[in-house]
Formats: C-alpha cells, sequence, structure tokens
C-alpha cells in the first residue's frame, strides 16, 4: 500500500494546510451543499458540444446563451452570435425527459453548413438556418414544415433533411417554397425510420441512424420495428389529471426492437432493403455507414454479445456479405466504433487482453464483393485505448485517446498505418479530444484530479491556447486524498483513494463512508476532476471520512478485469470493496470499524443494497435510482453480463437485491426520479414492498418527474442535504464499546 500527504488546493497550488496557517492566510473557506449545488455546477457549465467548420478552419459552441468562436490567431473566443440573436430562434419549451436527453446523449444544437457560412440550429426541434454574413436567421427551407430532429445537410449542401413524425423528410435549400418531401415516412407510430429509440441512445451508444450518401443522392437509414417490444408507463403526477406516457423499453428475455438499413432516393419513392444474416427482434445494428456512393458498410451484434460482424451491402441490390467476423467467449465491452474508408478499416477490440487497435485492408476498387484482411495491430501494450476519435484514411492516421504510461492518466495519441505512435497532449490528468475533420486542429478537455476542467484549441500538438477555465474552487482549498493501492484476495491490483477530515486523530474517532460505483464501465479511482470530490469534500468538513475503490468488474483495466462482472453482478464486486474498507482500517486506526455508511447512484445504488443485506458491517445507506431486479432492467445492458433469464435462472435471483431485502442491516434512504426513463420507479415500488413485508423500516424521497440524474439546482441541493442528514443521524454519535451495530 503507498499513501501520501494531504494537500491542499488555493489558487492552483498545492500547499500545506500548516503552511497557510502560519502565513497568516485566510483559512478556507467552508463548504455547503447550496454552494455545491445552489446555482448549477460550483465550477460552471463547461462546454462541450463543439462544431468545426467543414475545412477544420472555424470552431464554435455554445456558451450560457451564446454563440463562441474561438479565434484561430488569438486562441481566444469570441462571441460570434449574440444571445439577443439566438434568443429569438427558439422552438417549443422543452420537458424534463427532453433536456435529460439533449445533455445525456450530447445531441447537437448546432451544425455548420458545407459553404463554411451558414450554421443550422436545433431548438429543441425546431430548425433555423443563420447567415453569418448576414447575421439572420431563417426557418430551414424558408418553410415551417422543416421541424425535427437530427438535420443534417446533404453533401453538397443544397438539402436539409431531419426527423419528423418517426420518419425521414427533405427539404430543398436552393428553390425557396419548395415542399417538404417526407422521403421515409413511417408507417405506424411503434416504427422509427432513421429515429433513434432509447435503448439504442442508451446501450449502444447511437447517436444518429440515417446518414447521406456522398453523392447527395441517397439516403440510408435504420429502421426499428417496435410493434413487439413491451411498453412501460412512465407518470407525471403533478397535474390534476395525471397524465402517462408510453415508452418503449425491452426488459430481458423480451423481443428488441427488429431493425434492417435501407436505402432511399433523396426525392423519395422505394427503399432497398439490405439483406443481413440477423435474427428480426433478436440481433442489434450498433453502427452503419457509405463506404462509397454505392456501397454500404454494417456493424452486427448479436443478442448475446459475443458475435460481431462488419457487412459490405450493395447500396442498389441489397446484396450483403461478410468482411470481417469477431467473437468473443464471454461478451464484448461496449465500444462500437468503426471508421471505414479508402480501402482501410480501423476498429478497437481486445482481442490480446486489452483494448487496441486493429487495421484490417479491403479493395476499394470492388468494396462490395470485398473480405477485409487484418494488415496490422496500431496498438499494443498493458494500456487500453479508450476513444477513438478520427481517421485520416488519406494520410494514413488514427487519432486516439489511452491511458498508456499510467492506469491514471488518459493521453491524446496519433497513429499512423505502420504503428508509429505520438502523443499530442501534453500534463498529468485526464485529456479528452475533439477533432477538426480536416487538418491537424483540436481541442483538448483537460483535468485533473484536484484541477478542474480546462479547454485548449491545439493547431498542433505544441501550439494550444487555454480558451475556457474555472477558479470557482479556489476559496474552497479542496484537499487532495490518499491514494490506496490494495491487492485483491486473486493477487488483482485495486486503486482506491480516502479522503479524511483535516486533523483527524484518535483511535476509533472517524465515521468512514464508502462510495463507489462498482458496475461495468469507466474507472473512477482517475486522475480526472469530478463534482463529487466537492462532496466529499463537505462531508470530510463534517466530519467523515470517504472511500472510492474500483473493483473488478469494471473498465479501463483490460478484458479480464472487466470480463469478472460475467455472470457475477455482487459477489465479486462486494469482496474488493470489503478488501478495500479492511486495508483502510488497519492502515488508518482513527476511522471506526463500527460507524461504516455506503452510498451510490445507479449501479452504485443497487451495490449499496447488495452490500447493506450480504454484510452486517454498515449502520447507514443511501440508494439513489437502483436497479433492484434485473428482470426490470433493460436488455442489451442486463444480457451482455446476465444472459437471458431463461439462460441464468439463479444468476437474476441471487444478484437482484430485491430478493435479499429482508436481509438488510442498518438504516436505509431510498431516492428516485418519478419521470426515470432509464431505472424505472418499478424498482423502488417492488423493493419497498419487500421491505414492508419483512418489516424494516426505511426512508423514501421522490422527486416528481425528475429522470435518472436528478437534476436541477433545487432538487440536487434538497437531494444531497438528505443525503449529508442521513449520514450525521446514523453515523453519529459514536458507538459506545459493547452497543449493538
Amino acid at each position: 500500500m503507498t499513501r501520501r500527504t494531504a494537500l491542499l488546493l488555493c489558487g492552483l497550488v498545492a500547499v500545506p494546510f500548516t503552511a497557510l496557517l502560519l502565513a497568516g492566510q485566510a483559512p478556507a473557506k467552508p463548504l455547503t451543499v447550496e454552494a455545491i449545488f445552489g446555482h448549477g455546477p460550483l465550477i460552471g457549465n463547461p462546454p462541450d458540444e463543439f462544431a468545426w467548420s467543414p475545412d477544420g478552419k472555424r470552431l464554435t459552441y455554445l456558451n450560457d446563451g451564446e454563440l463562441m468562436e474561438v479565434n484561430f490567431a488569438t486562441g481566444k473566443p469570441e462571441v460570434l452570435v449574440s444571445r439577443d440573436k439566438l434568443a429569438s430562434l427558439t422552438g417549443a419549451k422543452a420537458s424534463e425527459t427532453d433536456r435529460d436527453h439533449r445533455e445525456r446523449y450530447k445531441m447537437a444544437n448546432q451544425l455548420w453548413a458545407p459553404d463554411a457560412t451558414h450554421l443550422l440550429f436545433n431548438a429543441n426541434g425546431h430548425l433555423w438556418l443563420y447567415d453569418l454574413n448576414k447575421s439572420t436567421g431563417v426557418e430551414a427551407g424558408f418553410t415551417g414544415e422543416a421541424s425535427g430532429d437530427d438535420p443534417k445537410f446533404s453533401p453538397d449542401g443544397e438539402s436539409i433533411s431531419f426527423i419528423r413524425d418517426h420518419g425521414l423528410a427533405v427539404v430543398r435549400l436552393k428553390k425557396p417554397g419548395t415542399p417538404m418531401t417526407a422521403v421515409a415516412p413511417a408507417p405506424s407510430k411503434a416504427t422509427l425510420n432513421g429515429e433513434v429509440d432509447w435503448i439504442y441512445l442508451e446501450e449502444l451508444e447511437t447517436r444518429s441512424n440515417y446518414f447521406w450518401s456522398p453523392d447527395s443522392q441517397h439516403l440510408a437509414y435504420l429502421q426499428m420495428d417496435e410493434s413487439a417490444v413491451p411498453e412501460y408507463p412512465v407518470t407525471d403526477w403533478i397535474p390534476t389529471h395525471a397524465t402517462v406516457e408510453m415508452q418503449r423499453y425491452p426488459q430481458p428475455g423480451d423481443p428488441n426492437p427488429a431493425v434492417r438499413v435501407g436505402v432511399v432516393s433523396a426525392k423519395g419513392g422505394k427503399t432497398v432493403w439490405m439483406s443481413l444474416p440477423i435474427r428480426a427482434g433478436q440481433d442489434y445494428i450498433p453502427r452503419f455507414g457509405w463506404v462509397d456512393a454505392k456501397t454500404l458498410w454494417i456493424e452486427t451484434l448479436t443478442r448475446d454479445q459475443k458475435h460481431r460482424g462488419i457487412y459490405f451491402a450493395d447500396a442498389k441490390t441489397g446484396q450483403a456479405h461478410a468482411a470481417l467476423q469477431l467473437s468473443d467467449d464471454k461478451f464484448f465491452n461496449d465500444k462500437y466504433d468503426v471508421l471505414v474508408g479508402d480501402g482501410s478499416i480501423v476498429l478497437p477490440h481486445w482481442g490480446d487482453g486489452h483494448d487496441h487497435l486493429y487495421l484490417y485492408n479491403y479493395d476499394s476498387g470492388d468494396p462490395s464483393h470485398a473480405t477485409a484482411r487484418l494488415e496490422k495491430q496500431l496498438t499494443t501494450g498493458d494500456f487500453e485505448v479508450s476513444e477513438v476519435y478520427r481517421m485520416d484514411a488519406a494520410g494514413k492516421l488514427v487519432d486516439f485517446a489511452s491511458n498508456e504510461g499510467s492506469e491514471f492518466d488518459q493521453q491524446l495519441w496519433q497513429v499512423n498505418f505502420a504503428g508509429e505512435k505520438k502523443q499530442l497532449s501534453a500534463g498529468a490528468g485526464t485529456h479528452e479530444g475533439n477533432f477538426a475533420p480536416k487538418g491537424g486542429a483540436f481541442v483538448d478537455k483537460q483535468s485533473a484530479r484536484m484541477e478542474p476542467t480546462t479547454l485548449k484549441l491545439c493547431a498542433e500538438a505544441s501550439k494550444c491556447s487555454v480558451f475556457w477555465s474555472t477558479r470557482a474552487v479556489e476559496p474552497y482549498c479542496l484537499r487532495t486524498p490518499q491514494q490506496m493501492t490494495v491487492k485483491a484476495r486473486d493477487g488483482t491490483t485495486l486503486y482506491a483513494t480516502l479522503l479524511l477530515p483535516e486533523g483527524a486523530t484518535g483511535a476509533a474517532s472517524v465515521p468512514l463512508i464508502v462510495n463507489p460505483y462498482g458496475g461495468p464501465g469507466a474507472p473512477t479511482v482517475i486522475n480526472k476532476w469530478h463534482d463529487s470530490l466537492l462532496f466529499d469534500e463537505l462531508l470530510a468538513q463534517h466530519g467523515f471520512a470517504v472511500l472510492h475503490a474500483d473493483n473488478r468488474g469494471m473498465g479501463g483495466r483490460g478484458r479480464a478485469f472487466a470480463q469478472a462482472a460475467y455472470h457475477n453482478f455482487g459477489p465479486v464486486q462486494l469482496e474488493d470493496q470489503l478488501t478495500v474498507v479492511d486495508a483502510a482500517l488497519a492502515q488508518y486506526p482513527q476511522l471506526d470499524p463500527k460507524r461504516l455508511g455506503w452510498w451510490g447512484w445507479s449501479w452504485g445504488g443497487t451495490f449499496t443494497l447488495y452490500a447493506m443485506s450480504h454484510s452486517d458491517r454498515f449502520r447507514a445507506g443511501v440508494a439513489v435510482a437502483p436497479v433492484t431486479d434485473w428482470r426490470n432492467y433493460d436488455s442489451i445492458y442486463t444480457e451482455r453480463y446476465m444472459s437471458e433469464p431463461a439462460d441464468f435462472a439463479s444468476g437474476y435471483r441471487e444478484f437482484s437485491v430485491v430478493n435479499s431485502a429482508a436481509n438488510l442491516k442498518g438504516r436505509l434512504l431510498l431516492a428516485h426520479g418519478t419521470g426515470d426513463d432509464n431505472v424505472h420507479m418499478e424498482n423502488m415500488v417492488q423493493y419497498v414492498q419487500k421491505l414492508i413485508e419483512a418489516g424494516i423500516p426505511y426512508d423514501l424521497q421522490i422527486y416528481p418527474r425528475k429522470t435518472h440524474a436528478i437534476s436541477g439546482s433545487d432538487v440536487r441541493t434538497h437531494l444531497f442535504n438528505r443525503i449529508l442528514a442521513q449520514f450525521e443521524t446514523y453515523l453519529k454519535p459514536p458507538v459506545a464499546s459493547g452497543d449493538a451495530q
């Protein structure tokens, strides 16, 4: 195990707390829940939706109601379209769910035209075309009919396409007054032509389901037939007469959307369907696109997520053949992006035990009959490729991110098709990239555990200028948590952080709160800023120690580490967390083993309930938006790790906390949003029923209309005050020797 001296973050310089006192400086400003959440995020909202002009020479982003452009000469942001002008381009008021989806799924609200002189704004589905030369905006296509979502310019810039009434529509820009053309209207409300449904948005990270051909003559789109998918009622009880929105939501074992890819003329007409060997209502099509103006590439994934294929299809005849096939004996991780062009395919895959980039070649002269041949594994080593941003097929380059060099950091890299790499980013921490479609410019979003987000425009790797940063946290002098390294029972290295109250001394004097995520996905114990650090500091100022640990079954550590979650949704994760808890108690005697708490959100909320019903060590806990029965959650996510219920009935029974609720120990606070379309309210209701049957007391906090994020200053302030009160009430005062837990 290792430990590090606690530091303070003041003026972006880390100095010992005692040095501040000796220097006569003002002590750190105390944190409050209101300061953290009462006016939006304390550090503000760093821009995260960037739009590059087609030539890669202009960069815009939306910030606080204004459209900003970063000046390439100075590296500084300038107002391109004022707040007043943008305010006039408004659509219908977005619902709580719409706002949540646009933020969570990063839906584009601005789009550059191919001529680089116009921008298209999507104001909640109301489309406005803004002329940068004239500083005026008009309804797209000069007709009120041009409203919908997921708008796109045709490559020649003469048309705009969008989703309307669940179907695909096109408006001709060069012919004002031309009626909108419904090129692929949806035949029923249960059919989506080009539109993305919730499960593909959430679990396959699909952001668009249609694409223009390179010659602007056709559109390829995914059709989703959801008629067999069960519906879930999302109820709004605020109106006098309650309303219900029915959501198509496949649960484990249910029929999935039946999907197929079609090609239709931009003028409308008959769709040509691609012939693929997939099972309707079972298998998935995560990604697809155009190889050239005559050929499509299509990625398929079997329902058990053990077989992944890339197909080439003739857009005119629909005939398709397998170009590439991959398989895994447990599951593929949730990375589906494929880069195809000019005879090359680049895709991430963990075939050698780590996520790396593989380069395949195909015959670009006759792609409709070509197969892909492995040319080279572009990256190798004991690290993970975490994101693939861009392939320049002509220049034979790939831009990506990885944790090479440190499991805690993430850097931006470029590799050529010969496998030669160069690092693009500099400085410790986590770097996330956003690359121009042409040229070498990119945005570097950098943060570290004790350094909030900084945004830099980089003309190239060595020439970067900061255009957004914050100093909002400086008055609070945040302290660096202790870094811990612990060995799991099987010898696997586990990483954790521990934040202790300032000056904590004395045997068993400090209550400890465990706050893991624990589920599949990205690691949390990394060198990256997260707003949760602020609440950790608040808890520490109230006398609590806070422990975060990454257990087996999470991501970022290779295939074996991640696949520990296969058919194991609780035992191995809890074992690792308890191992880290015991290590912390042994190393820091000021921690009180009789005053342990646990809290988490989503999978972490489920983990709270699992820990409190499979261990008697935790006196208090908080579970926010937990899955309580894995049969309630969605098919893609759950079956990846748990298979279908008919194939793993014992796991669904043993790992669903609703079945162990009668064994719950300690005082529990449950919290859920009634508008949660991710983890539905039925999870909470079913769990509460089991607690009532077992005669176990509980506290329940409901947030009307709120989604899985439970966002908004008022409700976030309320929720985190409730979490703080839960631990203040049940982890203080100390338990006297011999008292029952």
